[in-house]
């Protein structure tokens, strides 16, 4: 198959044209967001979803998160909306923030993994709410990478992962927030946190004051446990490099990995110039926005250095650092070390 490299900084309304076009036609489109790019199809289209659990090579009981691009379309995702999704959504939308509710009939089933439910977000990208408003369809679309790798800041790193299996890459700019959406389940007694990202736990209790935050955001899904969110269930994120997360204060992290051999390390930009092993920064320490901008490019390119094994400087677990941790955490298969 060849992609189509749409080009949407050159041509901006030819690239929305031609991708509806293709989306309408039950192909599967690359397109921006302000999270990561993301892989999408017609949410209606069960034989358009199959092709996208198939290029990626993903899991079929993996649910996929549908995009709006307005907040009249909810009610034809999803149906018995409480009230508190709608606050959620004058709150977060658009933005990158995802609502699980419980399913509408016109969403195809293989889009929620055999679940009740579906998850919902209207991005804040204007590519993707353009195509969204062209084509006239709802999008589901998970990461547009090989599933399990490192989720996709980029139109390069699509075209590394994906190039000749999906139809085609509308090309914008890099992501701005780096991570995938906030994710919060509003099926069941208590809002729950199942996937954290740039939306944070303390500006999430401000409209939901009894959120619970799920355990398998900081630990490995227990076996026979469905996965309710995308990026719960399996080993996301991860470069071919064997990798460690490592926890403890920068004179520790310093020590521990100058000792190593055939090693590298992902640091913050404060002990750079001190790690002796091939390196990468992530950025400051006290900047947990711009961790998260770069990590999943920094866990792509780690596997240049060709050594043996990496060892990742943890971020703290406060505001948006709890989804950089998130995610590298699985991206290390919770290999921890505590110094």
């Amino acid at each position: 198959m060849e992609t189509l490299k749409l080009d949407a900084i050159a041509d901006y309304e030819n690239s929305i044209n031609v991708a509806s076009e293709i989306l309408n036609g039950g192909g599967i489109v690359a397109v921006p967001t302000e999270t990561v790019y993301g892989l999408a199809a017609s949410a209606y289209n069960d034989d358009a979803i199959k092709s996208i659990f198939a290029a990626k090579g993903r899991p079929q009981d993996n649910p996929l998160i549908v995009h709006i691009s307005n907040l009249d379309m909810l009610s034809d995702i999803a149906c018995d909306i409480p009230d508190v999704a709608y606050q959620c959504a004058r709150a977060f939308w658009p933005g990158p923030f995802t609502m699980v509710l419980p399913k509408g009939d016109k969403i195809a089933e293989s889009v929620s993994g055999g679940l009740k439910t579906v998850a919902v977000r209207f991005p804040s990208d204007k590519t993707i709410c353009d195509i969204i408003e062209k084509s006239g369809l709802p999008l589901a679309a998970p990461s547009a990478n090989t599933s399990g790798k490192p989720s996709p800041t980029t139109a390069a790193h699509v075209i590394d992962d994906l190039d000749g299996k999906i139809n085609a890459v509308v090309i914008g700019g890099d992501c701005m927030v780096g991570v995938e959406s906030t994710v919060v389940s509003l099926v069941g007694e208590k809002p729950r946190l199942l996937r954290p990202g740039a939306v944070t736990p303390e500006q999430l209790r401000a409209i939901l004051p009894e959120l619970i935050v799920d355990d398998a955001v900081l630990e490995k899904l227990k076996d026979g446990v469905a996965a309710a969110s995308p990026g719960m269930k399996y080993k996301h994120y991860a470069p071919n490099t064997t990798a460690f997360l490592v926890e403890g204060c920068s004179n520790s992290f310093v020590s521990f990995v100058n000792s190593k051999e055939n090693a590298a390390a992902i640091c913050f930009e404060e002990e750079y110039y001190n790690v002796n092993v091939p390196k990468m920064s992530y950025g400051s320490k006290r900047d947990e926005s711009t961790l998260a901008q770069n990590v999943f490019s920094c866990l792509r390119d780690i596997d240049s250095l060709n050594v043996k094994e990496v060892y990742i400087h943890a971020p703290s677990k406060d505001g948006v650092g709890l989804a950089v941790y998130n995610r590298l955490i699985r991206a290390c298969g919770f290999e921890v070390i505590k110094l």
